[in-house]
């Protein structure tokens, strides 16, 4: 068999314009409160959501003009080019490695469209070689980056020496819609922020730690669980199900399963690392896997003070609970539209 991909480095970035949380709160307010008659009991989301602060693309006064495709779309292509050469430049610089020895590039996003993709945008300015090979995925949502990390180990295991990078960008801000008066909207109005994460894969070489096995689970019956709708103005998010619920009670047999067909069990994990999609999925998966409160202690920093970032978040808090000393073996999971689980086992060098 060829020896697992190594994760070399990881890295984070976040946009320029950082809301507070209180100012998004008062902001909604302004925009929704005397147009729909349930936002003043929705609105206790902003204050129960565990967020303290998010960061975002544009000024929080742009999310009140006038915003079609155009607009929205501008937004993403700018803000998801900086986003992408600032996170892979920091993974890269951690990786002692320079753009021109990068093979191949594996770029999540699910918030924007962009044709070509991400990568080939900034490909000159970064310095990639003309022949690396591109993997650009669209449509993983929240799942985006656990899911990457996975296509990304298994493309450098398959090439032993060869270096990939794996870049996951959202810009969840650009689905902000004033014209949808819904409870997902004010939901996603109170959780989502914008954010990227890089990581640098290798086999046959040092690194943090070795990608060992990774696997995804499919709930029948559950597309209307999360996702977008598509209209002229834009994404408008989709939350059909109370998901805390939900994960509370599929989750940890979801990942039993998977973990069952790489020989290992639930005991043999030494940290969970989840994405922490809001604070009562936090809560709910503490409960699901039996973990003493105050666990995911990682999960409610990253959430508290950058929001649910989507396909990134998970990333942000692996990259601190490696800064924090990474034990034994890790097991990074999320689930995103389909309704999908998905995870990795990360474990750690000798």
């Amino acid at each position: 068999m060829l020896p697992p991909a190594q994760l070399v480095s990881i890295a984070t970035a976040v946009p320029p314009f950082c809301f507070e949380q209180r100012d998004v709160a008062a902001a909604a307010h302004r925009g929704f409160a005397g147009r729909f008659d349930d936002f003043e009991r929705l609105s206790a989301v902003f204050l129960s959501s565990g967020i303290l602060r998010r960061y975002a693309v544009r000024p929080l006064e742009w999310y009140f003009e006038p915003l079609g495709w155009p607009e929205r779309s501008k937004a993403y292509l700018d803000g998801g080019v900086q986003l992408f050469m600032d996170a892979t430049t920091k993974a890269l610089d951690r990786a002692g490695l320079t753009a021109a020895q990068v093979d191949t590039v594996v770029t999540i996003s699910s918030t924007g469209i962009a044709t070509p993709s991400l990568e080939a945008r900034v490909a000159g300015r970064m310095g990639f070689r003309a022949d690396i090979e591109r993997v650009p995925v669209f449509g993983l949502g929240c799942a985006g980056g656990v899911t990457g990390l996975s296509i990304a180990s298994r493309l450098a295991q398959s090439r032993p020496g060869s270096v990939v990078l794996m870049v996951a960008i959202e810009l969840c801000t650009l689905a902000f819609r004033l014209d949808e008066l819904t409870k997902a909207n004010i939901v996603a109005t109170a959780l989502f922020g914008d954010g990227a994460a890089a990581c640098v894969l290798r086999t046959g070489a040092d690194g943090l730690a070795a990608l060992e096995m990774s696997g995804q689970h499919i709930w029948p019956d559950t597309l209307d669980i999360m996702g977008w709708s598509i209209d002229p103005q834009g994404f408008g998010v989709i939350f059909d199900r109370d998901i805390p619920p939900f994960a509370e009670a599929n989750m940890k047999p979801a990942i039993v399963g998977i973990l069952e067909r790489a020989g290992l069990g639930v005991d043999d994990i030494d940290r969970f690392t989840f994405h922490p999609g809001g604070t009562k999925v936090v809560n709910a998966l503490e409960r699901a896997f039996s973990l003493g409160q105050g666990s995911l202690n990682h999960e409610r920093e990253i959430l508290a003070e950058y929001g649910n970032m989507s396909a990134p978040t998970a990333l942000f808090v692996l990259e601190r609970v490696i800064r924090a000393g990474l034990p034994p073996r890790t097991l990074v999971t999320a689930m995103g539209p389909g309704f999908t689980a998905t995870c990795a086992s990360l474990k750690r060098a000798a």
